[in-house]
């Protein structure tokens, strides 16, 4: 019977298991059409322009959204609305949210016409044909949740309508809402039911409701919740301040000058503890109401900055040391600044409206065609002068701060910025204006995620917690770079003209003093070209060089006191109010798309449910790190003045004790920011956001105080709740221990035994971690060393130690995690042995193993009469070929022809990493160490490429696949641009070389060159490789002239790096899909869970069972069909795409092709073409005279024999050629019409020209390489897989 049951329990894990792998196998793709180049000939398909607006389209939408805002300018807005609806290229953007902005915005502006005795019936009726038509069928914006709200908002607060009327209405309207299947407690629940407006709109309701399917879901309204106020003790109260920098400061005393060592706090310091009091306040005065509170915190950030700089210049008034400007601080300037600049910016912003007005009418009465530049003042509108002011001062000040001082900021990122931070907190405060619930989802489902029910039953909930929120937002279109850098150019100039400072000088006795700019333009060379920065005088940077903001001037993102919402959408998550998308990534039109589409189809559920359960983790500030302080100081030794070789020798010592000092400031500031913040939030349970980069990798949102932080940020932190230690909880802690300290690479007994044999050590530090001997100093990760020492002393005083609730988080770390998943993807029998996917006794290490080959060849070259190898020999160690090693698995694949090498790490990388460690040995001083690292470069990549054979053939494919990719045109475009071709043959001869000049240019220069490498991860979040040519476009501000790239008009693919980049983001890709499945099978079994990447942390006592679910994870990611499913993704995804032939005239082009039998006959065909190709091209050189034609797509051109200045012995000297006057390409002769009906032959020209001209993708694709024989089972059973 027992035989029996066991049997049954191994049948439904096997089932289990092969369910689990065939739902990764079956992710949902997105494929969208590829971006098309600028400037083509033919028109876009509505796919295009909806997946791909251009940025003078936007530009419109924000303009709509601006003039909205505040009623700014209705009438505007409703033109432009009006006339969108008439154009093709903005009808397919009006969507469902931007109708409601307008539904809502002409019932609002017709009771505030009709408040100010202003007849407001045109408005009115605005209103209602707005909805009648979203109500019609086939409407392409369907009405939703906020519609219905809006409309009844509207009923309520219409006095002309009869009871009757509106009774109708209502009960016409909420059968509409059956049918489309919309919650009348939704509706309520966003509805505001106070004042007369509520009860009418209620009894309206109840009216309506008669008539209506959903009269059972009309609920009561909820009694409000009152809150009192109560002054509770804080236990930031018992923790003092932090004591930062000592100042000598000189003071009177009982009339005798003296001078003190006082402690004062840098501005920047004091502005971030002037914002997070706010925290502490909160806290003391409603400490239940958490959600309250993040508000609040949410919304101090600007207001505690202004407050704090009006208050340091009354202070310094108070001190009767205004008039003395030297003498005030930083803040106090700022203060000035502000006050000079808002009156200053508002009259520009008046001029400005009028000159855009004017200008508008002067283009009116001309009838200028074209483009309109896009008026810049309806968005300085949307905040006021005061707030534009201080955000570009802050943003001003942290640009020039993280760039230096000395060489300035560039323009244009600075103009960027402040435009960007604009938008931000235009779109912040929009936000709060609605009350934004926290839904409590989580899945009740007990059916596992990565199932294919339990992911139908997670879309199901997170929809109806998305439905919770969807008539709350608010439609709020993104504004385009050139917006954003003109609106930072008008503010920024603002402040420059009015920010002053005054210069003091003493000359003669008597003080002169100049009023001088505190920031102005200025000009610096980079690779010879000409860049313009913005700097600032010489007084600022004496003031903030002594305690720089770096970027810490105001605290937007703290961490949360409360659960963060949940990701509901690509852009919905998160912090309350802030409108952050789920991906971090650079200006990406095409990323953002796919991203929003596969959102859309309810695809990447398991990416927001992953980073659900890395938000929810809840997090505590240690106490005992804030009772530590030192005040160490360094002793400089007096100098001997008489002793001229001790005099230089004690220069050069203090030039570098100040390059040190200035290191240290840096790191005491960052240190600073930290503790302050974890001081600020003692006795607090909080949270980390998370959201994803373009590979997939998590990161915490909160920039400052985080686990990704370092090892200061690292031990300040604890798990908020705490779990019972038990008998595996103390092992794993000790052995945790050794791991800090840097005794890792020892069987987990050895590492638990070296804990307990140090006890007496790690008491000592816990106790006296300033006064003792300081142990945990000497350890690899200190800081969490000795809050490690703190947790077990603690655990072994307790009085029953396995009962002692840890809230310590221990880490179980990947060895080498990139080259793992290479081992296992190539099947590699030695490398996977070397990075610990196998069984062994005791962990293995690469990089010894690695630096052993090294030394063994070093050793036989070396026996060989090497001289270099001779003097190497006994030199290499581990740490020297660690780095080279541990980045091997990041980088590509290529062939570097300058070495003449098949490496898979860059060989200028490794160059430099072994260089470096060289000049580390000081007998080698002052000796030429680079043919030393050319010659250990080579060695090392070349034992790497021995041991991991199986990892540097996927590599190389993935290049392949990379190169022929990014190389390919869309078989559409290809048609269009043969058919092209074709009616240019049509046209008078002149205009025909000059149209085929055209399109050779156009093709050869690789303007069609725009496909670039996609790919879905296991999780379904789509991967779009963002690697495109630079494209500068030029913009007029008020600053100054400047470029800026404008990521609504794709430019063509940058081959080399998309080839370069793809292999390390596809194994990032695969690392942050393990991550995530670990991750959720956590959540699942109940363990708290954090990730760094490749280092996992849970609770001591959960280490076991969290050990069981990465090795499953990693099984089952890995038994999926890891590259079986890329390569049918590339095939489906790439379908029809074309090669042209003469992209296969690049060596490594055609190589890529591969070595199958279909290969070679590809292979015969692409060759024999390409000599076609030649001979034809020779012909028209000779007919045409044209000379030699340009190289393939994206290729160098190449010298032509044919073509060399020096003539040959058997040829005579060319005669110099007259060149023929240029010919404009007129409209009238452009005949092309891709809609144009053409014959049965002209179509089986077009296919034959096709078929001769181009190959298909998907036939050129390399096979897979063959894998090896490791078993990825084995993993399961590997103990130091991940120790």
């Amino acid at each position: 019977m027992a035989t029996v049951k066991k049997a049954r329990q191994h049948g439904s894990e096997q089932d289990e298991k092969m369910e689990i792998r065939n739902f990764l196998r079956k992710r949902q793709v997105v494929v969208l059409p590829t971006p098309m180049p600028i400037g083509v000939s033919y028109p876009k398909s509505d796919q295009h322009r909806l997946f791909f607006p251009e940025s003078p389209t936007l530009d419109k939408l924000a303009i709509m959204e601006a003039c909205l805002t505040g009623f700014h300018d209705v009438q505007r807005a409703h033109n432009l609305f009006t006339d969108a609806l008439k154009d093709p290229k903005l009808r397919a953007l009006l969507d469902t949210s931007l109708h409601n902005a307008y539904l809502k915005t002409y019932i609002e502006y017709a009771l505030h016409e009709e408040q100010n005795g202003h007849n407001a019936t045109v408005w009115r009726r605005r209103f209602w044909d707005l909805y009648a038509s979203m109500e019609e069928e086939g409407y392409f914006a369907q009405p939703n949740t906020q519609t219905y709200t809006t409309m009844l908002f509207g009923v309520a607060h219409s006095p002309d309508m009869s009871r009757e009327a509106c009774t109708e209405f209502v009960s016409n309207m909420m059968k509409n809402m059956d049918l489309r299947e919309v919650s009348l407690a939704d509706v309520i629940a966003q509805y505001p039911l106070d004042g007369e407006a509520g009860q009418k709109f209620l009894e309206i309701l109840t009216e309506g409701a008669k008539h209506s399917g959903s009269r059972a879901q009309v609920m009561e309204k909820l009694a409000k919740i009152g809150i009192t106020p109560t002054d509770q003790h804080d236990v930031v109260d018992t923790i003092a301040e932090l004591l930062t920098r000592l100042k000598v400061v000189k003071m009177e005393v009982d009339g005798v000058k003296v001078s003190k060592e006082v402690f004062e706090t840098p501005f920047n310091l004091e502005t971030l503890k002037s914002n997070l009091e706010m925290i502490v306040q909160s806290r003391k005065t409603i400490p239940d109401d958490v959600l309250l509170r993040q508000k609040q915190l949410e919304e101090t950030a600007y207001d505690a900055a202004l407050a704090r700089m009006k208050h340091e210049a009354e202070l310094f008034e108070k001190m009767q040391m205004g008039t003395n400007f030297n003498r005030r601080s930083l803040q106090a300037w700022m203060w000035d600044w502000q006050v000079q600049t808002t009156p200053y910016l508002q009259e520009r912003i008046k001029e400005l409206e009028i000159e855009e007005v004017e200008e508008q009418a002067r283009r009116a009465k001309a009838h200028r065609k074209g483009e309109e530049r896009t008026p810049i003042s309806f968005f300085l509108r949307l905040l006021p002068p005061e707030k534009l002011t201080l955000i570009c001062m802050l943003e001003l000040l942290n640009m020039l701060a993280s760039g230096g001082y000395e060489d300035g900021a560039r323009t244009t990122r600075v103009l960027l910025s402040i435009g960007a931070a604009i938008e931000a907190e235009h779109h912040f405060q929009m936000a709060k204006k609605h009350d934004i619930p926290v839904p409590d989802f989580k899945s009740k489902s007990e059916l596992p995620t990565y199932s294919v029910a339990g992911y139908l039953e997670l879309h199901k909930e997170r929809v109806k917690a998305r439905l919770e929120l969807e008539g709350r937002e608010n439609w709020m279109p993104p504004w385009t770079q050139e917006v954003r850098a003109r609106v930072g150019a008008f503010v920024a100039d603002a402040l420059m003209e009015q920010a002053k400072v005054i210069q003091t000088k003493v000359i003669n006795d008597v003080v002169h003093e100049e009023e001088q700019q505190a920031f102005y333009n200025a000009y610096r060379y980079e690779r010879g070209f000409k860049i313009g920065v913005i700097k600032m005088n010489d007084m600022i940077i004496d003031k903030l060089s002594r305690e720089p903001p770096r970027e810490r001037l105001h605290a937007r993102h703290l961490p949360m006191v409360v659960r963060p919402r949940p990701w509901l959408r690509h852009n919905a998550g998160g912090y309350l109010y802030s409108n952050l998308s789920v991906m971090r990534m650079k200006e990406s039109n095409e990323q953002t798309s796919y991203l929003r589409e596969a959102d859309s189809r309810g695809a990447m559920e398991l990416v927001y449910a992953g980073l659900d359960v890395l938000g929810k983790t809840a997090w505590k500030a240690t106490l005992a790190f804030l009772l530590l302080t030192s005040n160490k100081r360094i002793q400089i030794p007096p100098l001997d003045h008489t002793d001229m070789r001790a005099k230089a020798d004690y220069a050069v010592a203090m030039k570098k004790l100040a390059l040190e000092q200035a290191a240290n400031h840096s790191d005491r500031c960052s240190t600073n920011y930290k503790m302050e913040i974890a001081r600020t939030f003692l006795g607090e349970k909080f949270y980390l956001p998370h959201n994803v980069d373009f590979r997939g990798r998590a990161y915490p949102i909160p920039p400052h105080l985080n686990h990704l932080g370092d090892d200061l940020s690292r031990g300040l932190l604890l798990f908020a709740e705490g779990k019972p230690l038990g008998k595996r909880g103390i092992r794993w802690l000790k052995i945790h221990l050794a791991n800090l300290y840097g005794y890792d690479k020892a069987t987990f007994d050895d590492r638990e035994t070296f804990s307990t044999e140090h006890l007496e050590e790690i008491y000592d530090s816990a106790e006296n971690p300033l006064t003792g001997r300081q142990w945990w100093l000497k350890a690899d990760d200190p800081w969490q060393c000795l809050a490690t020492c703190m947790e077990l002393r603690n655990a072994l005083e307790s009085p029953n130690p396995e009962m002692y609730e840890s809230c310590l988080p221990v880490h179980q770390d990947g060895t080498c995690n990139g080259l793992q998943h290479y081992a296992a993807l190539g099947g590699d029998v030695i490398g996977a042995r070397q990075v610990n996917l196998d069984v062994s006794d005791r962990p293995s290490d690469v990089y010894t193993y690695v630096a052993k080959m090294a030394e063994a060849q070093i050793n036989k070259d070396a026996e060989g009469g090497h001289e270099i190898a001779q003097k190497l020999q006994g030199r290499i160690t581990r740490k020297l070929v660690k780095q080279t090693v541990r980045t091997s698995a990041k980088y590509s694949a290529e062939t570097h022809q300058t070495t003449g090498h098949d490496h898979w790490v860059t060989f200028i990388g490794a160059r430099d990493q072994i260089y470096k460690q060289l000049k580390t040995f000081d007998d080698l001083d002052g000796m030429d160490l680079y043919p030393w690292a050319i010659y250990l470069a080579k060695v090392t990549l070349n034992c790497i490429g021995t041991l991991f054979k199986g990892a540097k053939d996927i590599q190389l494919w993935l290049n392949d696949c990379a190169r022929l990719i990014s190389k390919s045109i869309p078989e559409d475009r290809v048609r269009l641009m043969v058919m092209a071709e074709q009616d240019a043959r049509r046209v008078p001869g002149d205009v025909k070389q000059s149209i085929s000049r055209q399109w050779a240019a156009d093709k050869n220069g690789g303007k069609e060159q725009m496909t670039t490498v996609i790919w879905t991860t296991l999780l379904g979040l789509p991967i779009v490789q963002p690697y495109r040519k630079a494209g500068r476009k030029q913009i007029m501000t008020q600053l100054q002239s400047v470029f800026i790239s404008d990521p609504n008009q794709p430019h063509s693919v940058n081959t080399m790096k998309q080839v370069s980049a793809f292999p390390p983001n596809f194994v990032h890709s695969l690392d942050a899909t393990h991550m995530m499945l670990t991750a959720l099978q956590c959540d699942r079994q109940g363990l708290a869970f954090a990730a760094v990447h490749d280092s996992y942390w849970t609770h001591a006592c959960d280490i076991d069972a969290m050990s069981v679910a990465i090795r499953d994870s990693f099984v089952h990611l890995h038994s999926s069909n890891v590259l079986e499913n890329l390569l049918e993704e590339f095939k489906a995804r790439y379908q029809g795409y074309k090669l042209p032939i003469s992209v296969f005239k690049n060596r490594n082009t055609l190589k890529a092709v591969g070595k199958s039998e279909e290969s070679a006959e590809l292979k015969s065909r692409i060759k024999l073409a390409l000599k076609e190709e030649e001979e034809q091209e020779v012909d028209n050189e000779e007919e045409a005279g044209l000379g030699e034609s340009m190289e393939d797509i994206g290729e160098e051109p190449k010298k032509s024999k044919r073509s060399s200045t020096k003539p040959q012995e058997d040829e005579e000297p060319e005669k110099p050629k007259t060149r023929k006057p240029r010919v404009k390409k007129s409209m009238e002769y452009v005949v092309f019409n891709p809609a144009r009906e053409r014959s049965a032959s002209e179509l089986q020209q077009i296919d034959e020209e096709i078929d001769h001209r181009f190959v298909n993708l998907v036939d050129a694709l390399p096979p897979i390489p063959k894998k090896g024989e490791f078993n990825i089972e084995v993993i399961r059973n590997s103990t130091y897989f991940f120790s």
